[in-house]
């Protein structure tokens, strides 16, 4: 099915401000800015630069970028750099990637209390894996962990889980030898799950009796201290769901998922079919059909579809990626190279090609019209018309 060129940020500007109006009282101040943000995102509120042509003279607008990392079109620049980083931290072992997910009956709670529970969603999940993989039973060694948040569902509800990237193996709790998982096979779910709910249960609680947990609406009963023990004993009777995805093939391979997963938004442009008065279209996979993955066309109201979208909007200054275990970020380096040490690896400190590409990819994008060199000839601020610009010109989309 071809691609539309329907964006998020048309569904924003043609029914934003009514929706906005209506629902005054639900909008946090951040939900606000990412929607203002996703408006006026490479148009001439933020200003921009003009390129020209050096051999023909064609010109063409290029406009500024919002930056808001919940912006479907200004990601990719993000998701790169931090790419290039993890390139040079790859194992040459192979690596497993393990989901956990929080039980419906909880995501109201984390909604409503996003920064806590979905700090302790990372907490309970890293501690999960290092723990069960420090074991002697298991693997009996420290282990490095990198974790993304995910907030969404494919239909857009609000469907909290972390995706954890892990090596298959450690160094040993001694220190002085590389451990390797068994081969296709990292550490058993059903441990997994039932140290998850325990360390997640625990922590829940531990906020609550500090005061940490805020209750509305539906929920205002769970401040009582003996409701929320009841509410609690229930969910340590219900099985939660850790899935362990097959091993990936090798470095590239976990690179290329990275690059899916790291800097996602909660729907890409690509996914939107059609919008209308009364109607948004965008394609979704059904996971859920007959155990198969079954592509489908979801048709919500504007109004639900702009409010599922928002669910998914973070905290101010919240890290949606995190590493643990020997990746934490205060003695990185030093595990890294200690792994590699004992790893035998020998670091390739020569310039690589995707290096040099990506210096190429910093020039503007080629002349449309004759190939040749575009060259910046004049830059304008936020809600100014360019100068050097005849009638018409080319407008650069760089999504």
């Amino acid at each position: 099915m071809p691609h539309s060129n329907l964006e998020v940020a048309d569904i924003f500007r043609r029914h934003g401000q009514a929706w906005r109006a209506a629902n005054a009282q639900h909008l946090s101040r951040t939900q606000r800015r990412v929607m203002t943000a996703i408006e006026i995102c490479r148009t001439a509120e933020l200003g921009g630069h003009v390129e020209r042509c050096e051999d023909c003279a064609h010109t063409r607008i290029a406009y500024n970028s919002c930056r808001n990392r919940h912006c479907p079109k200004c990601q990719w620049r993000a998701a790169e750099a931090w790419l290039e980083a993890r390139r040079a931290e790859l194992l040459p072992v192979p690596y497993f990637h393990v989901v956990f997910t929080l039980p419906a009956a909880l995501r109201p709670i984390a909604y409503q209390n996003k920064d806590k529970v979905y700090g302790l969603l990372f907490k309970a999940a890293a501690e999960t894996l290092t723990t069960i993989a420090a074991d002697k039973k298991h693997l009996g060694a420290n282990i490095g962990v990198t974790a993304v948040l995910h907030t969404w569902g494919q239909n857009l509800d609000h469907h909290p889980h972390v995706h954890c990237i892990v090596p298959g193996g450690g160094i040993s709790t001694e220190g002085n030898r590389w451990v390797s998982c068994r081969p296709n096979f990292f550490l058993p779910v059903r441990v997994l799950s039932r140290l998850f709910r325990r360390l997640f249960l625990e922590g829940l609680k531990r906020l609550h009796v500090a005061g940490d947990l805020r209750f509305f609406s539906d929920l205002s009963e769970l401040g009582d201290t003996a409701a929320f023990e009841e509410f609690l004993a229930l969910q340590r009777r219900t099985e939660w769901v850790v899935y362990a995805k097959e091993p990936f093939a090798g470095p590239k391979q976990v690179l290329a998922y990275l690059a899916r997963y790291t800097h996602r938004v909660a729907i890409s442009n690509r996914r939107l079919v059609s919008l209308g008065d009364d109607h948004v279209h965008f394609r979704w996979q059904d996971y859920r059909a007959n155990g198969r993955t079954k592509h489908k066309i979801m048709e919500l109201t504007p109004g639900e579809f702009m409010r599922r979208f928002l669910l998914h909007v973070l905290p101010d200054r919240f890290h949606r990626i995190r590493h643990y275990g020997l990746f934490a970020n205060s003695h990185r380096a030093q595990m890294l190279a200690r792994c590699r040490e004992l790893l035998k690896q020998t670091i390739d400190t020569q310039p690589t090609v995707e290096n040099e590409e990506q210096q190429a990819n910093a020039e503007p994008p080629p002349c449309p019209c004759c190939g040749g060199r575009m060259k910046i000839i004049e830059t304008f601020e936020r809600g100014r018309t360019p100068r050097s610009v005849r009638p018409s010109p080319e407008i650069l989309d760089t999504s």
